[in-house]
């Protein structure tokens, strides 16, 4: 499964991050870019100790495989 994973900074200089499963790929940048700036400007997430979203720190697409192996 793919996760596009939205690192920002925070006004206490922590990261913090908003996954979205199931991105559509190729990623468009500008679009990831676009959105993230919205949510700066609209201020509606805060990281687990109350501090805003300030600034885009970067994203990322994660991708995380699962190989289940039988033991006898």
């Amino acid at each position: 499964m793919k996760t596009l994973e939205l690192q920002f900074v925070t006004a206490n200089n922590k990261t913090a991050s908003v996954s979205i499963e199931d991105p559509i790929e190729p990623v468009d940048t500008a679009k990831v870019k676009a959105a993230m700036e919205q949510l700066i400007a609209a201020n509606v997430f805060q990281n687990s100790t109350g501090y805003a979203f300030t600034e885009m720190k970067g994203a990322r697409l994660v991708d995380h495989n699962v190989t289940e192996y039988t033991i006898e």
